[in-house]
């Protein structure tokens, strides 16, 4: 209801003054809604109140029970004629105890009556000593709403409409020319005195009402004395300024004198609002701002005698405020409008003349009680001030980024000043307004570098001021503030992402506003998340949602601005340089979880392996050498940091996921030196050759032997996780160099030049003798090591078979190749007569090899399979190559054929009994 009655006020009062009009019909409407629609208590806090009432009742039976037995005790005896039962000795409670009452008299029974001899003791002694239930403690109510509706509701709504209307009064006087001006001022100033002298009559005898004249008292005599000086000129400048002096420092007295701090605010409030509402549109801001320095001079008179924060806080959202108003031509055209360079002395002399009163005000607010205010300050003067004085200076220095530069610096000595002297002086007691005041230090020392070198104020800003309420939000338990903070890092985050879309944030590397500007935002996030991390207890749901996030936030910014760096000002060796960052990046991190047991600092470990991953993708994209341009140090480096990441970070980090790093980690190593070797062969013009092809298999065959070697079994980390090197590296390597086999034989004719072509003494078949050691190496040493092996023993066999009959085959195909000159295509090998006779002798030999190797060791399985490899060349014979013979040449072959499987049916051995092996 609040908002809809500032808006209809808001409305109402545009239409009749305008901007003054709209700002005092808001503010009228608000406070109307506020008290004829109070908010009402909601169903929990009945239910509370009730469940309450509940657990007070049953305290004060059992009381009554005890002293009960006391008072039998007491007697000597426990019969007494008549026993008053515990029910009847409470008093009435609430409505939910009364329910409880009568529910516990259904079921227990009343105390039987006893005869005694004895005389029953005064009937005071067994009077009901319970307590009276403690009432459910009301919510404290808003200062403005307790004001106006305590005491005389009535008078105190009626004082501000009061108010409100004399000024336009004023106003429509001033305008319409109805009385002459002196006999106008005169007689409001009257008013206004009457008011201050009955109220300050009737202080003792109705305090309420007498504090509301008074105030309305002080308003008006506010707007009646800047009127006549301003707006008709009646009382020159010393004597309207003295006047106003006299006015602030009386106000000042009978607030503090009678410890009215509504009194103040009421006083403040009208002299805050006498200028907007008697406003011609033409007014001269040293003037304007003189006259707010009083007001504020008087504000800082009473914080030195009393802690009033709604004061302090009206007279910093007034200035601030109109400041704001006045200063924004866009926005509006009120007194004047405002804000240029030809003003620029005169409007700084006022900004730092306010900055200091509030700061000041802050600081006597914070050390009044310095018992109490070790715990709590006010946080709103303590961050505010800085944030929207600043926010003024860069508005004015808007083209002269170093002179905002020098404001920052100033700002951070002043600030460090202050928290040096108060520390020295309180020893230690005003710790909480020393570290506040020690943090913006800070913030605006680190916030002068972006200003100097680029960089916009606006982001950078937001983001260190965000962590510093944050900060206090934590150390004072204010979740509020915390969530404040976060939302304003956030802001400055979504603030820089459209300051780099724009450019032009310079040209230096890592000494520029882009860099810079993400180093703070990513120190932000880092440091909030570490904060609220170490928070012991209180925490909200969105704390504890923002220690991950508030990390992830960080790491982001810092890996963004450091690849754009890299990415601007390092062309040929970026891919090395990003390797050299991601890995310094882990270290420090983890260094950092170490240190300070950080939890979260472990993630850049985690990750370091899938992110060193992806930048070996994309120099294979573009085609670049990985050890090109320095990265023959990068490379390096980066895999040594992630060995001692993953050492270091094993506790925070689960097993299968440790587990998974490692074989990553292996994997990468593998790919990217047979990258490497690729396309070193291709740069030196040997892409066509076998060279090319057999170097890529070369470092992963050699990675696998070095890994299931005895040495590196006994070491770490192969020691550590010996099945994840050598159950599931080992094996993926493996079946790489497998399927390699397949894919050398099958688009390679193994030309080796310079090197004239030998079998078997090739680049292609020297690495599949590699690959064949490799793979024998790593079996072995998974038998050695007692780990069980990820694939069957059958299969394993199978594989292996396999790809051996299609390199062997392979290598006759490349020796007619080049020996016969047939060309190393399938279609032209399938034609070539040479190549089919060679082929049935080639399969024929290795049939019989495995027949008589079978019978010698009963591998039925193996003899299977060399007689169906026979069956294949006979039938091979039968159907393919003497198709296309006739005459005596077919019949002469098919004699020769049958001569043949004589022979071979009298040589072969018999197919041994039992299953294979």
């Amino acid at each position: 209801m609040w908002f809809i009655g500032m808006l209809a006020g808001f409305v109402v009062g545009a239409l009749l003054g305008e901007i003054p009009g709209a700002l005092a019909g808001a503010v009228l409407g608000w406070i109307l809604a506020l008290v004829f629609f109070p908010k009402k208590a909601g169903p929990a806090a009945v239910a509370g109140g009730e469940r309450l009432a509940q657990v007070e009742g049953r305290l004060a039976r059992i009381e009554a029970r005890l002293a009960a037995l006391e008072v039998v005790q007491a007697g000597g005896k426990a019969s007494r004629a008549s026993v008053v039962p515990p029910e009847a000795a409470v008093a009435p409670t609430p409505a939910a105890t009364e329910r409880v009452v009568a529910a516990e008299r259904t079921q227990i029974p009343a105390a039987p009556e006893v005869p005694s001899t004895r005389k029953e003791p005064a009937p005071a002694a067994v009077a009901n000593p319970a307590r009276a239930p403690v009432a459910m403690p009301e919510p404290r109510p808003n200062p403005l709403i307790a004001w106006l509706t305590g005491g005389n509701t009535i008078a105190r709504v009626g004082a501000v409409i009061l108010f409100v209307g004399v000024s336009f009064l004023v106003k429509y006087a001033a305008d319409h020319r109805l009385l002459p001006i002196e006999l106008r001022l005169a007689a409001v100033a009257g008013a206004a005195i009457a008011m201050l002298f009955f109220g300050w009559r009737m202080r003792e005898s109705r305090r309420g009402y007498a504090l509301t004249l008074q105030g309305v008292g002080v308003g008006i005599f506010y707007l009646t004395i800047f009127a006549a000086f301003r707006l008709y000129h009646l009382l020159p400048a010393g004597t309207a300024m003295a006047i106003l002096v006299v006015t602030a420092a009386l106000a000042a007295y009978l607030a503090v004198r009678q410890d009215a701090m509504a009194l103040a605010v009421i006083g403040t409030v009208g002299g805050f609002l006498a200028p907007v509402l008697a406003s011609t549109h033409s007014g001269n801001h040293v003037l304007l701002f003189s006259y707010y320095a009083v007001l504020n001079a008087a504000i800082l008179a009473m914080a030195v005698r009393k802690s009033w924060r709604p004061l302090n806080l009206t007279g910093f959202v007034f200035t601030a405020g109109i400041g704001f108003l006045w200063g924004s031509c866009g926005i509006t055209r009120w007194s004047g409008c405002a804000y240029h360079d030809g003003i620029f002395a005169s409007t700084e002399s006022f900004l730092v003349l306010f900055f200091l009163m509030y700061v000041t005000i802050a600081v006597l607010g914070a050390r009044r009680d310095l018992a109490a205010r070790a715990r709590f300050m006010d946080a709103t003067l303590v961050f505010g001030v800085p944030l929207v004085a600043f926010g003024f200076q860069a508005a004015m220095l808007d083209d002269s980024r170093f002179a905002l530069a020098g404001s920052a610096v100033a700002l951070s000595a002043l600030y460090l000043a202050l928290a040096r002297g108060i520390h020295a002086r309180d020893l230690g007691k005003s710790r909480v307004l020393v570290e506040s005041f020690l943090a913006l230090g800070m913030v605006f020392a680190t916030l002068a570098i972006p200003l100097a070198l680029e960089a916009r104020w606006t982001s950078a800003a937001w983001a260190l001021e965000g962590l510093g309420i944050v900060w206090a939000g934590a150390r004072q338990g204010r979740w509020l503030a915390r969530a404040f903070g976060l939302a304003l890092q956030l802001l400055a985050g979504l603030v820089f992402l459209d300051v780099l879309s724009r450019g032009g944030l310079g040209e230096v590397p890592v000494l520029n506003g882009a860099f810079i500007g993400a180093f703070l935002l990513a120190i932000a996030g880092l440091a909030s998340c570490r904060i609220l991390g170490r928070m012991e207890g209180g925490t909200t749901q969105l704390d504890r949602l923002a220690v991950p996030a508030g990390f992830l936030w960080g790491l982001a910014w810092w890996l963004a601005g450091g690849a754009r760096e890299i990415d601007r000002f390092l062309d040929e060796p970026r891919f090395a340089a990003a390797a050299a960052f991601l890995a310094g990046t882990a270290l420090v991190s983890s260094t950092l979880r170490r240190r300070f047991a950080w939890p979260q600092a472990s993630w850049p470990s985690w990750g370091l392996a899938p992110a060193l991953g992806a930048v070996a993708a994309a120099a294979v994209v573009h085609d670049s050498s990985v050890l090109a341009h320095f990265g023959w140090a990068a490379w390096p480096f980066a895999f040594w940091a992630h060995l001692r990441v993953l050492r270091h970070d094993e506790p925070e980090i689960t097993q299968r996921w440790l587990q998974a790093l490692h074989v990553a980690g292996f994997l990468l190593l593998a790919a990217i030196g047979s990258w490497e070797l690729h396309w070193l062969s291709r740069s030196h013009g040997l892409s066509a050759s076998a060279w090319s092809v057999s170097a890529a298999m070369v470092w992963p065959a050699l990675c696998l032997a070095a890994v299931t070697s005895a040495r590196a079994s006994a070491r770490w980390p192969v020691q550590a996780f010996a099945s994840a090197y050598l159950a599931l590296a080992g094996a993926i390597v493996t079946a790489a160099l497998w399927a390699w086999t397949f894919y050398a034989n099958a688009t390679h004719d193994g030309g080796s030049a310079p090197l004239p072509y030998l079998p078997v003494l090739n680049a292609i078949d020297l690495g599949h003798l590699l690959a064949l050691a490799a793979g024998a190496g790593w079996w072995l040493a998974l038998r050695r090591e007692s780990i069980p092996v990820p694939i069957d023993r059958r299969s394993a066999i199978v594989a292996t078979a396999g790809a051996a009959f299609f390199w062997l085959n392979a290598i006759l195909l490349r020796t007619i190749h080049h020996w016969a000159g047939v060309a190393y295509r399938l279609d032209e090998l399938m034609r070539s007569v040479l190549v089919q006779a060679a082929l049935s002798l080639f399969w024929t030999a290795i049939a019989l090899v495995l027949m008589f190797a079978a019978t010698k060791r009963g591998w039925r399985a193996v003899w299977m399979t060399g007689a169906l490899l026979l069956a294949i060349v006979v039938g091979k014979l039968l159907l393919v190559d003497l198709s296309h013979l006739s005459g005596i040449e077919r019949i002469v072959s098919f004699i020769g054929v049958g001569l043949l499987m004589l022979l071979l049916g009298y040589l072969a051995p018999v197919p041994p009994k039992g299953e294979a092996k």
